[in-house]
């Protein structure tokens, strides 16, 4: 990792625990867009304030995964220190890293925060202070054990995220209440970030819209409203007659009395197209097909295709047993998280990585219907009018971002 210069706001973070005016504050609070520069800057202010403060204590520092914690921050963090004269020793195994500068050490645990049942993890240390990268991943209870490890007179609690909605515990209970909770704030956007080129912020701007590009180019704790899919275009999005195309895949959303919805997927030159679609709605219809009648539906969907997968909804089990019982299809499981894969999505869209035939008129009109929940505190899809949206996603999710090895949710871009 190299630094060419930091911003003022990049060199505020570096060192206010040693500036009169915030030294006597008990956190710090950094959001913000990505690549803003604030995750960097923080790690290392971590590791010299504790330093510089501590002899022979205990640390953390706090990931989403240790996977994600190690590749984020323990890495990058531990080649700079070393270009610092600090030495870093990690015992991956059981999770520390001792850092040394010259007679001074000090531990620092590192620690995933998953979901509920992590806080029993870092329940009963004694901490000296506490990084939390991504904190609006975590979940509260993680989060707040965590904040009560840190005992030692002099302690501190470091903060760290990309905005989510206007509703989620962190930012109402910590943001909107930075005073009293006696926290430094610090917003950033890409232009607190030097190292980042035009080029490359315009980049990132390009690949989102509507909330995502709120939240994640403006760094705003933006509520979820109106279409999930603005960016959208019948015109730059729809074709009226798809290549030859050398792959196929279907993708299903299951459903009985709601409906079903199969898209069949082909790939060319890097564009995947949805050639045609399989519909049936049971209540509007008056009735309900069996698995057996929706198979034959399929095997229609697919001609003389050959079918490479049929993702599939995980929880439709007895579709599932059907297909496999027949040996046509290869079926594969969905991956099924919602957002993550709106964002997907979003970003397959705005890469022109999707585009459908005019025929496949149903998911044509459920882009035109499928909005966020705004009853919902949170992030939500409205269930309605979602089927051949949640189908697109399987498919999105589960077959295009893994094999995308250039798409913004795999690349690895140099701090």
């Amino acid at each position: 990792m190299t630094f060419k210069s930091f911003s003022d706001k990049q060199l505020l973070v570096l060192r206010w625990w040693a500036l009169p005016e915030y030294k006597h504050m008990d956190a710090i609070i950094c959001d913000g867009s990505v690549r803003s520069g604030k995750t960097v800057c923080m790690s290392i202010s971590f590791i010299c304030w504790a330093m510089s403060c501590f002899k022979n204590s205990d640390f953390a520092l706090c990931g989403k995964t240790i996977t994600s914690l190690r590749r984020n921050i323990a890495v990058p963090l531990m080649q700079t220190l070393k270009t610092l004269g600090f030495e870093c020793q990690e015992k991956i195994s059981r999770n520390y890293i001792d850092i040394s500068l010259g007679n001074l050490q000090n531990r620092f645990y590192l620690f995933g925060g998953r979901d509920e049942s992590s806080a029993s993890l870092i329940q009963g240390m004694t901490l000296s202070g506490v990084l939390l990268d991504e904190v609006a991943l975590m979940p509260r209870s993680f989060v707040e054990q965590a904040l009560a490890r840190c005992s030692i007179t002099g302690s501190k609690m470091w903060f760290n995220c990309n905005p989510d909605h206007p509703y989620h515990w962190f930012y109402r209970e910590w943001i909107c209440h930075k005073d009293k909770k006696n926290a430094l704030y610090l917003h950033f956007t890409m232009d607190d970030n030097p190292g980042l080129s035009d080029d490359v912020r315009k980049r990132y701007e390009r690949l989102y819209a509507g909330v995502f590009y709120e939240r994640f180019v403006l760094g705003k704790w933006a509520v979820s409203d109106g279409l999930i899919y603005p960016m959208f275009s019948e015109t730059r999005h729809v074709v009226k007659e798809c290549p030859e195309c050398d792959r196929y895949i279907i993708s299903c959303d299951y459903g009985t009395v709601n409906p079903c919805s199969c898209g069949l997927w082909g790939h060319c030159d890097g564009v995947w197209y949805r050639i045609n679609e399989y519909y049936y709605d049971a209540r509007k219809a008056g009735h309900s097909r069996t698995d057996e009648e929706h198979y034959n539906e399929f095997v229609n969907l697919a001609g003389n295709k050959n079918i490479e997968t049929l993702v599939i909804d995980p929880s439709a089990a007895s579709m599932i047993a059907c297909i496999e019982r027949h040996g046509k299809f290869r079926v594969v499981r969905a991956n099924n998280a919602v957002l993550s894969g709106i964002q997907n999505v979003s970003d397959a869209l705005q890469n022109d990585r999707i585009k459908f035939h005019f025929s496949c008129t149903d998911i044509l009109r459920e882009f035109g219907l499928y909005c966020w929940d705004t009853s919902s505190a949170g992030d939500a899809p409205r269930k309605e009018y979602d089927h051949a949206m949640d189908d697109m996603r399987y498919f999105v999710t589960t077959i295009l971002c893994h094999e995308n090895k250039d798409s913004f949710f795999a690349v690895s871009i140099e701090r």
